[in-house]
């Protein structure tokens, strides 16, 4: 039965000043009478718009048609057809830019389009409910083993999507982690309150029961080489370079080597892979007063949320653009709004300031302009003349970006990079300039989202089957 109602079914949540001082989840998930609500605002389109919004093509009105009946076993299946990690996915992916953006009923007046994040994440949360003794996903029929190894560098989302779905073609996969836990930004970058790292280790026991092997501690480029994996002393046929952008940017100002100044990598890989929230654990961590989060992407939503939880009073995001060019997902941003974090929009630091100890006692900032459209098409700031001010802090957190890091680039000259250290592919998008290995995700793109480099992921198994049979 069609329900025509024109917004999404609501979705509980923890009250803002409730969950402002904890690292539990914020969305509480829809019940099964919600999610069969929200399923039946599906029109079932003809030519599925919402499927081409989708880079990893699930097969949306398939699995949302078997929520609407009931069957959330069978949604999940269709799901891990092409999404190995939909309970993360159903998390974190911008839908409301990608599926959602595309959805019939987003295009009608004063209409949502149906909540397939949501979704999603109920399907793959029911099916981790109904099983949680048994991890394991459907691999294609005929599927046969034929001992032919393949490496990937890092465990984050680009290489475990790639793993997974070269083992279910048969493969012999090994994930090289130069971390000491799998999940790469999974793990050390998104806070537990918008991905619980249970549901990360759940995810990950998902793709090892295809038989791919994880080893974490190996960093490629110091433990061993690309080169060394595929000669035949190692026996690899082909490399898969996932090893995201873990490299923070920073500004360049007067004051940045100040005590407390710390990169948004830093700071979230101490409280979401190293615990500091937990009191179990000795990670030290910077508590403050005063913080202020530089940058308008999720990055720094998350880093200025974390800051709360752990006792801010006060905490800023400074954002050189205005609200409208925030790259942060619209729900981070109304989230980190209800938590108390204060928007200074238009603002841009040109110093930190500090005492004769070192230690931060403010921030110069300087209003902002916005100017003609730059080459990606947002309008550029300018500063306003004669608008310095200080803002009071004591921590500053910077979250304008990351880049690769350098290990690949430095110990295998034939792989070609670009100018932030990105590794070059070539027409097809994951071949790099080297035989034999291909790369994707942030090591290609810079940084960029889950499911974005999922997609990339799965496009280069489809490109490492098809140059392996050449061989």
């Amino acid at each position: 039965m069609a329900n025509n109602q024109k917004i999404k079914t609501k979705i509980s949540e923890q009250d803002p000043n409730i969950r402002n001082k904890n690292f539990s989840e914020v969305s509480l998930g829809y019940t099964d009478q919600e999610a069969v609500n929200e399923a039946e605002r599906c029109l079932n389109c003809k030519n599925k718009p919402c499927v081409a919004g989708c880079p990893v093509a699930v097969k949306i009105p398939e699995f949302i048609g078997k929520i609407a009946a009931g069957e959330f076993e069978e949604a999940y299946n269709i799901i891990v057809d092409t999404n190995t990690l939909p309970a993360i996915c159903g998390r974190v992916c911008p839908q409301e830019t990608q599926c959602e953006e595309l959805c019939i009923r987003a295009k009608a007046k004063d209409g949502e389009s149906v909540g397939i994040g949501r979704l999603e994440r109920f399907a793959a949360d029911c099916h981790m409910k109904n099983n949680p003794d048994t991890v394991s996903v459907n691999v294609p029929v005929g599927a046969q083993k034929n001992n032919i190894k393949i490496a990937i560098v890092g465990s984050g989302p680009a290489g475990l999507t790639c793993a997974g779905d070269l083992a279910k073609l048969g493969y012999s996969v090994d994930i090289f982690e130069a971390l000491h836990v799998a999940g790469g930004v999974l793990t050390y970058g998104i806070p537990e309150f918008r991905l619980p790292k249970a549901i990360v280790a759940r995810e990950i026991q998902t793709v090892k029961s295809l038989g791919v092997n994880i080893e974490t501690n190996m960093a490629i480029g110091r433990i061993l080489t690309i080169d060394e994996l595929l000669s035949d002393e190692y026996g690899y046929k082909a490399v898969f370079v996932g090893s995201g952008a873990g490299l923070p940017n920073f500004l360049g100002i007067e004051g940045e080597n100040l005590g407390n100044v710390l990169s948004a990598n830093e700071y979230l890989t101490r409280i979401n892979l190293m615990k500091a929230y937990e009191d179990d654990y000795d990670t030290p961590v910077v508590v403050s007063k005063n913080v202020a989060v530089i940058g308008g992407g999720n990055v720094a939503m998350d880093a200025a949320r974390c800051a709360k939880r752990m006792g801010a009073e006060n905490v800023y995001i400074v954002y050189r653009r205005s609200e409208v060019e925030m790259p942060a997902r619209i729900e981070e941003v109304h989230h980190a709004k209800e938590e108390g974090i204060i928007f200074k929009t238009l603002t841009n630091p040109t110093r930190i300031i500090g005492d004769d100890k070192g230690n931060i006692t403010s921030m110069e900032l300087t209003e902002m302009v916005l100017g003609e459209p730059d080459e990606k098409g947002r309008r550029r700031p300018i500063e306003k003349p004669d608008s310095l001010f200080n803002l009071e802090v004591d921590t500053v957190i910077v979250a304008i970006g990351t880049s690769p890091n350098p290990i690949i680039k430095n110990t295998t000259p034939d792989i070609e990079t670009l100018k932030w250290g990105t590794i070059k592919v070539l027409d097809d998008g994951v071949s790099t300039t080297k035989k034999g290995v291909f790369a994707g995700g942030d090591a290609v793109s810079g940084a960029a989202t889950v499911i974005l480099a999922m997609g990339a992921g799965k496009k280069a198994a489809v490109a490492i089957d098809e140059y392996v049979k050449r061989l």
